[in-house]
């Protein structure tokens, strides 16, 4: 099964050229073209593609807004942005709307090439992971009996922080005592809510309602700063080597990928000010999966 792909652009030649690359590739097929936003908007609801390539500037409704308002609209597809424009201020915006990727005007065919790949790969992996899921769901592991484990926890999990180079950060020892804990509850693929997890862990070792309180804050601190050392890391090799493989791996599945490309900018521009965010929720429970698959596998 391939991507499913609309484009939005209100350029006839793009479109032309769009549609070629797609038709060659091997990446996608095209599910339907449109000439301005507002088009585009309708048939994305009507066809629900994968992605959806879009321009950012046209005449009638512009790339930015037609994604809010499909996103809006309850569309959860990918967005891929095609622009010429080089202000910094519309880029991020773009980013803070849900934009994964942006090809450059001129279009060029080994850049698009190379931005379907990644977000194919992207797509396959999620699939994959929603695959899981249903199959564990199925099974109903919950009551079936743990399977034979050859690697702890602890060893996956310390395996997976290495990659991501923070297994010296304090909060390295947090995250796999909150894995140690979610593995043992068994909550199928989901990661048990973090109040209840953070929690929990903070009691094997505190004793009053107020330290453990004391602890769950402290612990979640911890835990944020060691995954904004990690975004930090992978923004790094990202900017020495965007094809590494730790890089293609962990950036799109563990961050938002607006925030790893704007870290990447941040860093580039060496900005004193470091307004880094991070999906602490979506980072923890990418994390769990990769252990229960690892486990499991």
């Amino acid at each position: 099964m391939t991507l499913s792909i609309v484009i939005v652009d209100d350029d006839m030649v793009s479109r032309s050229m769009l549609q070629d690359i797609i038709d060659t590739c091997g990446f996608g097929e095209l599910a339907g073209m449109a000439e301005g936003g507002l088009e585009g908007q309708r048939i994305v609801l009507d066809r629900k593609p994968d992605v959806v390539l879009i321009d950012l500037l046209m005449p009638d409704q512009d790339g930015i807004e037609t994604v809010s308002k499909l996103k809006q609209s309850g569309y959860s597809g990918k967005f891929i942005m095609i622009s010429q424009v080089e202000n910094k201020e519309m880029v991020g915006a773009a980013y803070q709307k849900g934009i994964e990727f942006f090809i450059h005007k001129p279009i060029n065919r080994v850049e698009v090439e190379h931005v379907l790949n990644k977000v194919n790969e992207q797509w396959k992996y999620e699939r994959y992971v929603q695959e899981v899921k249903q199959s564990m769901a199925r099974l109903n592991l919950v009551e079936s009996p743990a399977p034979a484990k050859t690697r702890t926890v602890r060893e996956v999990a310390r395996s997976i922080l290495m990659d991501l180079g923070i297994i010296g950060e304090s909060g390295s020892k947090d995250i796999v005592a909150l894995m140690e804990y979610a593995i043992e509850q068994r909550q199928a693929a989901e990661l048990p809510p973090l109040k209840e997890t953070y929690e929990a862990v903070a009691r094997a070792y505190k004793q009053t309602a107020k330290d453990v309180e004391k602890e769950c804050k402290a612990m979640e601190q911890r835990i944020r700063r060691t995954v904004l050392t990690a975004l930090k890391n992978m923004a790094s090799i990202g900017l020495t080597d965007y094809s590494n493989p730790k890089f293609e791996h962990y950036a799109p599945l563990y961050f938002d990928f607006q925030d790893v490309r704007m870290k990447m900018r941040a860093m580039e521009e060496e900005q004193a000010a470091d307004k880094s965010k991070v999906n602490i929720k979506k980072f923890l429970q990418v994390f769990y999966m990769e252990i229960v698959e690892k486990m499991n596998g």
